[in-house]
């Protein structure tokens, strides 16, 4: 296996583990026994625990940022759900190492992490802004906007965690959400976009 493959499969194994439990109790015994590696080869890779666990949590946020890419055509509506779908999508995939990379003190985030969370928000922002075709969004919609990124934010954590709602109702009720987030804002800004 090449260098940078055994590095991935480590990545893996701690994101495979990250699926049953916090990354914060996986422990490098954890890691070794589910790559099938020996400590020492461990070591060769990741200098620490923590920054396998910094490295697989940034993974996440990739994936992420992927799923955000793929934005179908058709109106705005249909591409956002999409793209809300995929969040959804590797959010689920990604459980736990979601849920900590969100979670408010965890023990896992760094200024890295936090730096990959923004990237995040900011390409989901760029998303909503191109769907609608908004070049130059006025300083309302550009916090209507980030607004609505945290209220995705908070419940996929709560629907990760307790699974309330089904998945087929989440994409669309988070799209109806900014919708009439939207609809607020157009009551003091003239030049906000309508998203259906």
């Amino acid at each position: 296996m090449s260098p940078e493959a055994r590095r991935e499969d480590l990545i893996r194994a701690a994101l495979d583990l990250f699926g049953s439990r916090a990354p914060e109790l996986v422990t490098v015994d954890d890691i070794i026994a589910r790559a099938e590696v020996s400590r020492p080869l461990f070591y060769r890779y990741f200098s620490s625990l923590r920054e396998l666990q910094v490295e697989a949590l940034k993974t996440v946020t990739e994936g992420l940022i992927d799923g955000l890419a793929g934005l179908e055509e058709g109106p705005p509506e249909t591409r956002l759900r999409a793209a809300v779908r995929g969040l959804i999508d590797v959010a689920d995939h990604y459980r736990a190492g979601y849920v900590a990379l969100l979670r408010s003190g965890s023990v896992i985030a760094t200024s890295e992490t936090d730096a990959a969370i923004d990237e995040v928000r900011n390409r989901a922002v760029e998303l909503i802004l191109d769907a609608l075709g908004v070049p130059e969004p006025s300083p309302m919609v550009m916090l209507t906007l980030r607004c609505w990124t945290a209220v995705v934010e908070g419940s996929l954590l709560s629907w990760l965690q307790e699974r309330a709602v089904p998945r087929e109702v989440l994409d669309g009720w988070l799209v109806d959400q900014l919708t009439a987030m939207l609809s607020a804002t157009a009551a003091h800004d003239s030049s906000v976009p309508q998203l259906r």
